[in-house]
């Protein structure tokens, strides 16, 4: 068996070596030559899986190893019987994670008491569920809008979108969707920029396009933090310039996160084929146990990983790719002792 890979999918050798053949490329070079005599294609966000892509392949799976879904033509995997399984939830703590760094850190810069805000969460899902769940444990109030969960599942506590983006913080945890009854695409636009003052701390942790870009960048705001751009890695300066973190769409890249992604299309790769998954592979991740000792949580969270590095990393954006391809080792909080209670669920 034939397999194209993804060579930034997370030790794809050790996973995906005993089903065949592997030939492993940057995402952004799979092509259709490629893939034509492949049965299996295992990709992360920089590839788009459509027609033009598969079309005269001999391809019968692919497996996505990120929560993204923007890139996947799923109607096209449908129509020709091409078995597609998407990673979802695999980044969604370590997304939370950055999102809680960004917040305590920013406490400690403006000398505010984050149990005195209200954070505004858009898309409450894998990853906006467990922002959630730490946001509480911080004593932080919450202010939850997910349309398509409260048309689902009438939850009285969610609330509509203006007033979300109404909170102290906001932070947009959707996927990107250009149709449907509530598509996400510059979900922040003229319409309710409104909402966003001058006293606001706004995050795009999401994707890029759900926050209308050239609007974002003239508005007044107390910080941005920016993980997703529109037209990566041609990203927009006036806002990387102006943002409290820019970093090149990597909020998710912890170790387990990049494990849990290949591990879960693994998973659904054995299913396909009928094989018995190899119990050694879920041992992977093993860093034993990690320890930090500082007194508070805004250092203790920088001395597990200190996001200011990918900031630095992209002020030549060239290097945009490439670090995400090299990313730092990020493991996530749950493998530290440490001597202040980490808002761990």
């Amino acid at each position: 068996m034939k397999l194209i890979i993804d060579d930034a999918c997370y030790a794809y050798e050790k996973i995906f070596g005993d089903f065949g053949n592997i030939t492993a490329m940057a995402g952004r070079d799979i092509d259709a030559d490629s893939v034509k005599n492949a049965e299996v294609l295992i990709v992360r966000s920089r590839t788009r899986v459509d027609e033009k892509l598969l079309a005269g392949s001999c391809v019968k799976f692919v497996g996505s190893t990120v929560a993204g879904l923007d890139h996947i033509d799923q109607q096209y995997l449908q129509d020709h019987n091409i078995t597609f399984f998407s990673a979802q939830g695999c980044n969604a703590m370590a997304v939370a994670e950055f999102v809680i760094s960004a917040i305590v850190n920013l406490a400690d810069k403006h000398g505010f008491d984050y149990r005195t805000k209200t954070l505004g969460i858009i898309g409450v899902g894998n990853v906006g569920s467990r922002l959630a769940a730490k946001a509480e444990l911080l004593g932080i109030k919450t202010r939850l809008n997910d349309p398509l969960r409260q048309d689902a599942e009438n939850l009285p506590h969610f609330v509509d979108l203006n007033h979300a983006l109404s909170a102290d913080i906001v932070s947009f945890h959707t996927p990107l969707s250009l149709t449907g009854k509530h598509p996400s695409y510059q979900l922040l636009n003229e319409n309710n920029f409104h909402h966003i003052n001058k006293n606001t701390i706004l995050f795009n942790a999401a994707r890029g396009g759900v926050i209308k870009e050239e609007i974002w960048q003239t508005t007044r705001t107390l910080e941005n933090v920016i993980d997703c751009w529109e037209n990566e890695p041609n990203i927009n300066q006036t806002l990387q310039k102006n943002a409290y973190w820019a970093t090149p769409h990597i909020a998710g890249h912890s170790v387990d996160a990049k494990f849990m992604g290949s591990f879960m299309v693994y998973q659904a790769l054995c299913d396909f084929l009928g094989v018995t998954q190899d119990e050694k592979i879920t041992h992977l991740i093993n860093p034993g146990t990690l320890s930090v000792n500082q007194d508070n949580l805004k250092d203790t969270l920088t001395t597990i990983y200190d996001f200011q590095q990918d900031t630095n990393a992209i002020q030549n954006l060239n290097n945009f790719e490439t670090y995400r391809r090299n990313y730092p080792v990020r493991y996530e909080w749950h493998h530290y002792q440490s001597q202040t209670k980490l808002p761990i669920v």
